[in-house]
């Protein structure tokens, strides 16, 4: 036994020992049990640059600290990317604010590498490190490799940490009693932002090494602050999986898939269910919004004996004027970029219908701007993984319109406000069409969980019970449609705050628990604005296609999928045959990391929260789960039909298969020529050998 469990070993004995003392001494003459340790800790986490509510922030620190002045404080990481503020100063903005908190130590976020692709390194990310009045954390990451970042490393566990360097851990000192607190960074951040040179180790080897460490300093009160998701993709790692794996963490202070913990999360059973020591788990969802509290208890061996939290809203403190005074010539700056020209032109109003002045509203219909949208989502996924093939925006998260003219910043942060983070998710064919049911459930009434779609289009009957309302949907290949099968796996991207099952939507939860789930490392906005600019060079002109319709119980002819010219003498193709190449089974995917659900009123409210393979067919981004699915023989008979290749029980003659008994027959006659040949040949081999 390692550390607390031997103390608590240890302690069972002498409490039994004392037991015994107590029946045969006087009631006056038992000891009094040692009054527990108390801890408070404020955290926050996943900022993304939104700065302007960070004066309110110092005001709800300042009032916590007035209440319990040695309350620690930890940042989680993600103060890079997401609005103009880093766009244009490069997290020095957030910075200013930062250090007038007081910051016990920060973990670097998967955001935090995001510039080092440009520069080769991380530059940025180590100037913000240069000017931290506070020391960074990190267990897992290697930065030996990264000419910026090396000489800031330091691989130990201190007790006497310096500002802007990077440790595995560090002890302070906090009412008496030493506290023990290391870092983890997501090992996704190598697939989903840019590290160059910088190195991600297993975060549980890291986490039982750092644990040893300071048990073996004699520290038995300890805070793992980390970036790997609440929830997030097992294959990647999480902090409920960090909490069953790692025996001895007291508290973890999360990030990184900006889920909203009202109240701390107790974790006490370990991988096999087995009954463990409490593990505290924290989280205070996103963008300077909250700040956490928690106050957790220890007994005398270093044991969670009670915990509370809370989340302090903190639009509803003041902004301090001091850190208002400090963050002002920043936002002075930030307010003349967003009248700032894209260089995107509107050849129209992109207009942002509600039912309540239009007939068409962008939460029950397609619009020009929703196709906009969706075309930037689709453009960009692909060239991240050309196999996405399908985009899907929630209307809920659209929330203005782009007037006619010169496209500015403004306008489009506008557009998409949230700065959510893109995700490919992996659906099968069935899958998307639960969700596209979910989608219509309530047309042609309005709904935020309304889907916009690029890549596809599909049509439905909003006079038939809701989830029956499908009738076709089809998918975008090489310029044609086809008709999307149920068995098979199409790569879909989206926000994060839909891929996670916001707007109520459970098929893409489920995907998200599973690991189906990929953050690639963008951010929708920005999306938007480089599609516009790049891909469509600043000429935005949308129109309605026909993606989304309503047949309202009208007759429609069917449609057939669009295919590609036959060639004189093949066989023509059956239509929803699967592709004749073979395609891979796809890897297990990983994960990350946000977002907002809309409600009725219109506003955003969050839900818990970091994912898909890169493995799909050339073709059709897609991947055959028929194995999977339960698909019959008849139909994997079916994918080979009109293929040349030869096989017993065929022919190459077009269309002339053998019945089954001459098929029977003739593998018969085979096998035993082959063992008669066989058996000649080892007969003569012995008669030779004994010669």
């Amino acid at each position: 036994m390692r550390g607390r469990k031997q103390a608590a070993f240890l302690a069972s004995i002498f409490s039994t020992l004392a037991l015994s003392v107590s029946i045969i001494l006087p009631t006056s003459t038992k000891a009094e049990s040692a009054e527990n340790y108390s801890l408070t800790i404020m955290h926050m986490n996943d900022t993304h640059a939104h700065a302007d509510l960070l004066p309110n922030m110092v005001t709800a620190i300042k009032e916590v600290r007035a209440q319990d002045p040695n309350a620690l404080l930890f940042n989680a990481g993600d103060v890079f990317s997401g609005t103009l503020y880093f766009n244009q100063f490069i997290g020095q903005a957030d910075l200013a604010l930062l250090n007038m908190m007081n910051i016990d130590a920060m973990v670097f976020g998967n955001h935090e590498f995001d510039l080092g692709s440009g520069e080769n390194g991380q530059k940025s990310l180590s100037e913000f490190a240069a000017k931290a009045n506070f020391p960074f954390l990190s267990a897992n990451v290697d930065f030996s490799g990264d000419a910026y970042m090396a000489s800031k490393q330091n691989n130990t566990y201190t007790e006497t940490p310096e500002d802007g360097i990077v440790y595995n851990g560090m002890v302070k000192e906090v009412n008496g009693e030493k506290v023990g607190i290391f870092g983890l960074t997501t090992e996704d951040t190598a697939n989903i932002s840019s590290p160059v040179n910088v190195k991600f180790q297993n975060y549980i080897e890291k986490a039982n090494e750092a644990v040893a460490a300071f048990e073996d300093m004699g520290i038995n009160k300890i805070i793992a602050v980390t970036h790997i998701g609440y929830d997030s993709n097992p294959e990647t790692g999480n902090d409920l999986l960090l909490a069953k794996y790692v025996d001895g963490i007291d508290v973890i202070v999360g990030g990184h898939s900006h889920t909203q913990l009202t109240a701390p999360v107790v974790v006490d059973q370990d991988e096999n269910g087995a009954a463990k020591d409490k593990t505290v788990i924290v989280q205070a969802y996103q963008y300077s919004q909250n700040l956490g509290e928690l106050k957790v208890d220890f007994d005398e061996n270093g044991i969670v004996v009670g915990q509370t939290g809370q989340l302090i809203d903190v639009a509803s403190k003041a902004a301090d004027s001091e850190a208002a005074a400090v963050l002002a010539p920043y936002k002075s700056e930030i307010d003349s970029l967003t009248n700032q020209e894209t260089g995107a032109t509107a050849k129209k109003a992109l207009t942002n219908p509600r039912l309540t002045d239009s007939a068409v509203s962008v939460r029950s219909n397609e619009t020009e701007l929703g196709n906009l949208v969706t075309d930037a989502m689709l453009a960009k996924a692909k060239e991240r993984n050309e196999n996405v093939v399908i985009a899907m925006q929630n209307g809920g998260g659209i929330r203005a319109a782009i007037d006619e003219g010169p496209i500015t910043t403004g306008e489009v942060i506008a557009v998409l406000p949230f700065g959510n983070d893109p995700a490919v998710v992996q659906l099968t064919g069935d899958e998307i069409k639960q969700i596209l049911e979910y989608s219509v459930r309530l047309a042609p009434a309005e709904s935020g969980g309304f889907l916009h779609v690029a890549g596809m289009k599909f049509t439905y009957d909003s006079t038939k019970e809701a989830g029956s309302r499908v009738l076709t949907m089809q998918v975008k290949v090489n310029g044609q449609y086809e008709d999307i099968k149920a068995g098979q796996t199409y790569l879909v991207t989206t926000n994060n705050f839909t891929a996670k099952g916001g707007d109520g939507y459970e098929v893409f939860a489920k995907a998200y628990q599973e690991g189906r789930v990929q953050d690639i490392g963008a951010i929708d906005w920005e999306q938007l604005r480089d599609y516009m600019v790049q891909d469509l060079n600043g000429d935005v002109n949308p129109q309605i296609e026909g993606r989304i319709i309503d047949t309202l119980g009208k007759e429609q002819e069917p449609e057939t999928p669009g295919q590609e010219p036959e060639t004189p003498g093949e066989e023509p193709e059956t239509p929803g045959e699967e592709p004749e190449t073979p395609i891979e089974e796809p890897e297990t995917p990983v994960t990350d990391d946000e977002n907002n659900q809309d409600n009725d009123n219109g506003t955003e409210t969050p839900v818990t929260d970091d994912n898909t393979s890169d493995d799909s067919d050339d073709n059709a981004g897609a991947v055959d789960d028929n194995k999977d699915n339960g698909s019959s023989d008849t139909d994997k008979n079916t994918q080979n039909q009109g293929s040349n290749t030869d096989k017993p029980g065929t022919s190459n003659n077009a269309g002339n298969t053998l019945p089954n008994t001459a098929t029977n027959m003739y593998t018969m006659i085979l096998v035993g020529g082959l063992l008669l040949v066989s058996g000649i040949v080892v007969m003569i081999y012995r008669k030779v050998k004994h010669a």
